[in-house]
């Protein structure tokens, strides 16, 4: 399968955002392995120490993603980042969701650093990836949901070459390509803001692609930076 090339606009880059994306190819998500639910036990004992009330309002990180949407006129409220939403679930149930391994893996390490992180099936994704700003005329069906919602110009969002949006800001990705146990080759996104140093970035991917590789195997195709 054709390996996508990433692109970002200029106009993401001004608002702020940073990241730092992947290809991953030979992925074994089918089964759970060894290890992983010792690895999340292990998490979720750490986060309980760390994640304590008022975090939200005082992690520069979440902060950044705030005023990163307010810099584009969208409610925090409807629209918190991923990884705001992680951290509130968490606070609540005081667990680290398990959908399957990849996925329990990019939520882990968004839970440690709370960047916002996401995996998608290169196998559903037409062409390149672009992260841009939106004209309104994009496809967009959120994870979970079987109708196209109407995304209006001026977000920006992870689109490849047919329109689809992969995913919308950093808060919801669709559900055309979210990773499954077939998942074989996978993009993966580490993004941050303004408020996010460049070797914090650099230094989550390489701790997904190391998680990704012990626990489901696989290999490092490319990968690129924006800083």
């Amino acid at each position: 399968m054709p390996i996508p090339r990433f692109h970002i606009s200029s106009a993401v880059r001004d608002l702020g955002v940073r990241g730092a994306f992947a290809v991953l190819d030979g992925l074994d998500n089918h089964r759970e392995p060894p290890g992983l639910a010792r690895w999340r036990e292990g998490l979720v004992q750490r986060l309980r120490a760390e994640l304590t009330a008022g975090f939200v309002e005082s992690d520069p990180t979440l902060a950044g993603f705030r005023a990163l949407h307010e810099r584009i006129g969208r409610s925090n409220r409807r629209f918190p980042a991923s990884a705001e939403a992680l951290v509130g679930l968490f606070q609540r149930k005081g667990l680290v969701p398990s959908i399957n391994p990849l996925v329990d893996l990019y939520n882990g390490v968004s839970l440690e650093t709370r960047l916002s992180l996401g995996a998608h099936d290169l196998s559903t994704i037409e062409g390149d990836i672009t992260l841009r700003m939106t004209d309104g005329s994009e496809r967009f069906v959120p994870l979970g949901a079987t109708a196209s919602e109407t995304i209006p110009a001026g977000e920006y969002g992870y689109i490849d070459d047919r329109g689809e949006i992969l995913c919308r800001l950093e808060h919801r990705q669709c559900e055309r390509t979210k990773v499954t146990p077939a998942t074989t080759q996978a993009f993966y996104i580490v993004q941050g803001n303004a408020a996010t140093p460049a070797a914090m970035i650099a230094a989550a991917l390489d701790r997904l692609v190391d998680l990704t590789t012990s626990h489901c195997g696989g290999h490092l195709i490319e990968a690129w930076t924006v800083t």
